[in-house]
């Protein structure tokens, strides 16, 4: 009995979860701080700095809302350029950042509907060449770099007469 009351208490609080209804970019504003879901269609992904953000308008800078991935996420996530032109439902705490209201993508069990399954990263994607190179092939360290000075084999420390001077 009380298994079937642990079981039927999950079910309804996933329910409630999964259940969400979605709001447009456009009503994000007013849910700042809330864990809520997100509905839209990004127009492009850009990168600055970095940081990747999936814009769902042709100018960022009016857009009402945004989406974040850092470069420490993006290969969990995936690759996020794929969902360009698609409509997404994303999950998260919206936050505001000069402003404007963001979700922070880490997971990508954020992301609901026709994009909660994204390809992985291809394997040449390097993260921190922005995905332009790949991570190369690895080579043996140097040695020590010689210098233009010459050191001498002598004894610079104390003189060998030393303990005797000391008496």
């Amino acid at each position: 009995m009380k298994v079937w009351v642990q079981v039927a208490a999950a079910a309804l609080l996933l329910s409630g979860i999964c259940g969400a209804e979605c709001i447009p970019v456009e009503h994000a504003k007013e849910h700042v701080g809330d864990n809520v879901c997100v509905t839209g269609k990004v127009l492009k992904v850009t990168e600055s700095r970095g940081v990747r953000f999936l814009n769902f308008c042709e100018d960022y800078r009016v857009c009402p809302f945004t989406v974040v991935v850092f470069n420490r996420d993006l290969r969990d996530v995936g690759d996020i350029y794929r969902l360009t032109g698609r409509t997404i439902e994303i999950h998260g705490v919206v936050k505001l950042y000069d402003s404007r209201p963001e979700i922070i993508l880490k997971r990508p069990r954020q992301l609901t509907g026709e994009a909660a399954h994204i390809p992985a990263l291809p394997k040449g994607f390097d993260v921190e060449q922005k995905g332009k190179f790949s991570a190369g092939t690895f080579s043996y360290p140097k040695g020590p770099r010689k210098t233009g000075k010459q050191t001498t084999k002598k004894d610079a420390g104390a003189p060998r007469d030393w303990s005797e001077q000391t008496e």
